[in-house]
């Protein structure tokens, strides 16, 4: 099948198994607790995430050069992979510990409605908490932004 040929395509699923399995050894190192489930799992030292598309992004270096577009669009890629990675990371932590806190303010909301009778009503009203992201107005000037600069780069070079 021709798709085994694809060197950068191969190279980067070489490089998630392999950074899968390191994991195990790792963490057997740090811990001295052999645990195959972490080759199926997300996490861990090192992330495939980013072993992939490293490894892809520098196979497409030596297939095309530094300079071509395909290795432009792998290089974006790969910032951005990598980028969400460890935001993504960070944020589902920070939601694990909002979603706990919110169980507990649960009870303590519903122990509370049971004296409602007797409160005013402004008494009755909790502001909500904000969530973290973008505007869309915010979203929005951002994508006008990068249009704006490539069309000024490609009329100076052009």
């Amino acid at each position: 099948m021709e798709i085994f040929s694809n060197l950068p395509l191969m190279i980067a699923l070489f490089a998630i198994v392999f950074a899968q399995f390191i994991k195990i050894p790792i963490q057997y190192a740090v811990t001295r607790e052999l645990d195959w489930k972490l080759f199926s799992s997300t996490g861990g030292m090192p992330s495939s995430h980013s072993a992939a598309v490293t490894s892809l992004t520098t196979a497409v270096a030596f297939e095309h050069g530094v300079s071509s577009t395909i290795f432009a669009v792998s290089t974006m890629f790969a910032v951005i992979t990598m980028y969400d990675a460890t935001g993504v990371r960070f944020q589902a932590g920070q939601q694990a510990l909002t979603i706990n806190k919110m169980r507990q303010d649960i009870y303590i909301f519903m122990e509370e409605t049971r004296k409602w009778p007797q409160k005013k009503e402004e008494e009755k009203i909790q502001e909500l908490k904000t969530l973290l992201g973008h505007k869309p107005s915010e979203v929005f000037m951002g994508a006008l932004t990068g249009i704006a600069i490539s069309f000024i780069v490609y009329g100076i070079v052009i």
